[in-house]
């Protein structure tokens, strides 16, 4: 166990009760933001992350952050992971998307088996291993006699894989009698690096320094304690941690993991138009932008820090989990609504290529374009009857 987290001993599978103490990941952040924010435009023109910015993420500890206590990993809290991506995403939106990825998919990864905990971080690189996640069900896997899975397939947007240790990826398993009403098995599968193919395929004009290429996997075999159900990660069931990060339901981490990054990113947006103003004169349209959107940004900041409370608090109930989807959902969009009007305050110096806050203005757009911080994935789930008592 951490030296940050003290967990009652308890059977696996219980309500978690725990005591968390910081681990320093916020002040390694703050350490690590003007290294950042120096590579920052230079990130944004090659597409890709500086290894001074790699090598400072692993560092920092986010890819320690929720791996196994038994392995040198954290087992942290949702507050502190939080608050560290919210710094970096002031100074470079990009560096603050890996960082929150790195830490979210160790957490995910760590619903493997004990023995598949002991591969992944037992290796040279211990509970600072990059593990990247392909969360959308695609490609195949064939069940091997004697165990183990066959995997092919490719996965598409998987950030930070450039400098990934493993692959985390999710795909259907063949059933041996399909029958017209079945569904395949859903399940993750970890491949190590070299078992996977980089097809740098991301070319987005925001986000451009995450690395959000696809991943092709050629029929790569995967033994069975490298691979769990994805029910297991979407009911927060875990049988190989009892640590109250390790299970967690997915509904109710809902878009923390990209939100953070955006509002981060969004609070930089603000201090990037007011450099852009400079000794500008203010004219009431443009203090109106600014103050309603250093208004939206800051409650965007109030909403995915509470959603992080409600996750160290454990207080899974389906209106807090519902609430905590409406709450990304709804900051992004106060995000996104606040660059739009940064920008229109800033007028045409803000858009200089030159001029950060047109990365800001990219960057926050692209991020608040995913799929998990859109209202209809909030609502297609149980958020109108959960919030009106039907």
């Amino acid at each position: 166990m951490s030296a940050g987290t003290r967990l009652e001993s308890r059977p696996v599978g219980s309500p978690p009760t725990a005591v968390q103490a910081a681990s320093g990941l916020e002040e390694a952040a703050a350490a690590l933001a003007p290294t950042a924010a120096r590579y920052a435009d230079e990130a944004d023109a090659t597409h890709s992350l500086a290894s001074e910015v790699v090598d400072g993420l692993r560092a920092a500890g986010f890819a320690r952050h929720f791996a196994p206590a038994p392995f040198g990993g954290v087992e942290g809290s949702f507050g502190e992971v939080t608050r560290a991506v919210l710094t970096l995403g002031e100074v470079c939106a990009a560096t603050a998307w890996v960082a929150s990825l790195s830490a979210y998919s160790s957490r995910f990864a760590a619903h493997l088996p004990s023995d598949g905990h002991a591969e992944l971080w037992g290796g040279p690189s211990g509970a600072d291993a990059f593990v990247v996640a392909g969360l959308v069900p695609t490609g195949a896997a064939q069940p091997v006699p004697g165990g183990g899975y066959r995997l092919t397939g490719t996965w598409l947007y998987v950030s930070g894989v450039e400098f990934a240790d493993w692959a985390l990826l999710c795909a259907p398993v063949a059933e041996e009698a399909p029958t017209p009403d079945s569904a395949p098995e859903l399940r993750f599968f970890a491949l190590p690096r070299g078992a996977f193919e980089i097809d740098p395929t991301w070319d987005s004009v925001g986000m451009r320094a995450t690395g959000s290429h696809s991943v092709v996997v050629a029929g790569a075999f995967v033994p069975s304690h490298l691979s769990f159900p994805r029910a297991h990660m979407i009911t927060g069931a875990n049988e190989a941690s009892a640590a109250l990060c390790h299970t967690v339901p997915f509904q109710a981490v809902g878009g923390l993991t990209f939100g953070a990054p955006a509002v981060g990113a969004a609070s930089g947006a603000l201090k990037a138009a007011l450099a852009a103003l400079g000794t500008k004169r203010c004219t009431p349209s443009i203090d109106l932008e600014l103050v309603r959107s250093s208004g939206r940004i800051d409650v965007s900041r109030h909403l995915i820090e509470q959603n992080a409370q409600v996750l160290d608090a454990a207080a899974f109930t389906p209106a807090l989990m519902a609430r905590n989807e409406r709450n990304v959902t709804f900051a992004a969009e106060q995000c996104s609504d606040a660059a739009h009007g940064l920008v229109r305050a800033a007028g045409t110096s803000g858009l200089s290529e030159s001029a950060a806050l047109q990365r800001f203005w990219r960057d926050v757009i692209g991020m608040t374009s995913h799929v998990a911080l859109r209202y209809e994935t909030a609502a297609v789930r149980t958020y109108p009857p959960v919030l009106f008592g039907e």
